[in-house]
């Protein structure tokens, strides 16, 4: 596994190619980015923002949600896969959240992850961009950045590689990081075809170096 300096490095060049990385799923409140994010699960942002820009018209509260019928609701978010689940954990975390939480999304992560249909992951995002608490969320872009660039072993559990994370990364820099990892691994070290001819972290990538060999045919 990388080092510390290599790792230093490593966080050095994606902050130099997206120094302006972002939660990209469209919201303007905490109680929206909830609903984005569970959404996104299995689906694009691209896909997701697209639904929620009529979604979020229509619904504007916890209560909206629960005015429609559950058949309603699946018909509003019909284009993203598994829509009935989540139209069933999205009515069901709204009555939570009027119940236990005030009408207000919860700020801890650990009372976030009680809502139906939100996991470790979505928990992570609300807490650290609708609430600036420091988090990595690891979605499937970070997992394959972290095991492609050895911060973490390929065999870790996304559980595992989280905490390798926050073990190897500066509190500080949680958040910004998880950004970066993400449009590192969403625009350039792609699933599919990553670009590693161009990479800036290729000298302390193994994997992008075998990855070449191979295309070589050494």
């Amino acid at each position: 596994m990388l080092n510390k300096s290599q790792i230093r490095f490593c966080l050095d060049k994606m902050g130099e190619m997206f120094p302006n990385a972002h939660c990209e799923l469209n919201h303007t409140n905490p109680f929206e980015l909830v609903i984005a994010v569970a959404l996104s699960a299995q689906c694009t942002d691209v896909l997701v923002n697209k639904v929620t820009e009529q979604l979020f018209q229509k619904y504007k509260t916890p209560q909206d949600y629960l005015n429609v019928s559950l058949e309603e609701l699946q018909q509003d978010i019909r284009s993203i896969g598994l829509f009935r689940n989540k139209a069933k954990n999205i009515q069901k975390l709204c009555q939570l959240i009027l119940t236990d939480y005030d009408g207000e999304v919860p700020r801890d992560r650990d009372e976030l992850m009680k809502l139906p249909g939100v996991g470790r992951k979505t928990a992570n995002v609300v807490v650290s961009v609708a609430f600036g608490v420091p988090a990595i969320a690891v979605d499937t872009h970070v997992e394959r950045v972290s095991k492609r660039l050895a911060f973490c072993r390929w065999k870790d559990s996304v559980l595992e590689v989280e905490k390798t994370l926050m073990k190897k990364i500066p509190l500080e820099e949680w958040s910004v990081t998880h950004h970066r990892m993400i449009f590192f691994g969403r625009y350039h070290c792609k699933a599919q075809n990553p670009q590693c001819t161009i990479c800036p972290l290729l000298n302390v990538c193994r994997e992008g170096k075998k990855r070449i060999k191979e295309k070589n045919g050494q």
